[in-house]
C-alpha cells in the first residue's frame, strides 16, 4: 500500500492498462473505503486523486466521469460512516464502570463533550477534516456518534467533497505532468500529505492559543 501511495501516477496507469473502463470503479472503490470504513484509513486518498487528474490531463481517463465518481465516493463514503457512527456509536460510548480501562476511552461524558464540539465546530472539522489523511476516516463516524445534525452534516459533506476532489484532481491536471513534479512524484506525494496535514496544525495551534 505504500508502494501505491509513492507511486501512484504508475500504478494507476497500469490499472488503466489492465482493467481499461473499469479502472473508474476501482477508483470509486478505493475512495468510497477510505472515507467510508474506519478500518481502511490506510487506503490512499489525495495522492490518489493528484494521480488521477494528471492522467485526465493525458486523455487516459476522461476528466468529467473521473471527478464525478470521485465525488460521489466521497461524498457517500462519509454519509456511510456518519450514519453507522450514529447508529452504533451511542452503544459503544457506554462505559459505565470507572475500574476499567475502557472508561477512559469510550464513556458518556466523552461523548457528551464530542456533541458539543460538532454542534460549535461541526462544519470546519467536516470539511477541514476531508484534507487530513486519516482524519477524515474518523471525523464523520465521530460526528455520527456525537449525533451531529443530519441536515447540517449532509451540507459541510457536500462542502468538502466537491471541495476535496475539485482541488486535488484540478492540480494533478494543471501540474501533474509537469517535467519536475512527474520526475519526483514520491517527494511530490510526501508534499501533498504535507499540506494536508497543515489545517490540522494551524487549528491545534489556534486552539492553544
Amino acid at each position: 500500500m505504500i508502494d501505491f501511495l509513492l507511486h501512484a501516477d504508475k500504478k494507476l496507469l497500469e490499472l488503466v492498462a489492465t482493467y481499461g473502463s473499469w479502472v473508474y470503479v476501482i477508483l470509486f472503490a478505493i475512495v468510497f473505503a477510505e472515507t467510508g470504513f474506519v478500518v481502511t484509513p490506510f487506503l490512499p486518498g489525495d495522492s490518489l486523486l493528484f494521480a488521477t487528474g494528471a492522467l485526465c490531463a493525458t486523455g487516459a481517463l476522461k476528466t468529467p466521469v473521473a471527478a464525478g465518481l470521485l465525488f460521489a465516493a466521497a461524498f457517500t463514503g462519509n454519509a456511510v460512516n456518519y450514519t453507522v457512527g450514529r447508529m452504533v456509536g451511542p452503544r459503544v460510548f457506554n462505559a459505565h464502570d470507572r475500574r476499567t480501562p475502557l472508561h477512559r476511552l469510550l464513556n458518556e461524558q466523552h461523548l457528551k463533550r464530542a456533541h458539543e464540539f460538532f454542534e460549535q465546530y461541526g462544519g470546519k472539522a467536516v470539511i477541514l477534516g476531508r484534507f487530513v489523511p486519516i482524519v477524515r476516516t474518523f471525523v464523520p463516524f465521530v460526528a455520527g456518534a456525537a449525533q451531529m445534525r443530519s441536515a447540517a452534516f449532509g451540507f459541510y459533506n457536500l462542502v468538502g467533497a466537491a471541495g476535496w476532489v475539485i482541488l486535488c484532481v484540478g492540480a494533478g491536471l494543471l501540474f501533474g505532468n509537469v517535467p519536475i513534479v512527474k520526475q519526483n512524484f514520491s517527494l511530490v506525494t510526501i508534499g501533498i500529505v504535507v499540506v494536508s496535514l497543515l489545517p490540522m496544525a494551524v487549528e491545534l495551534l489556534r486552539g492553544r492559543r
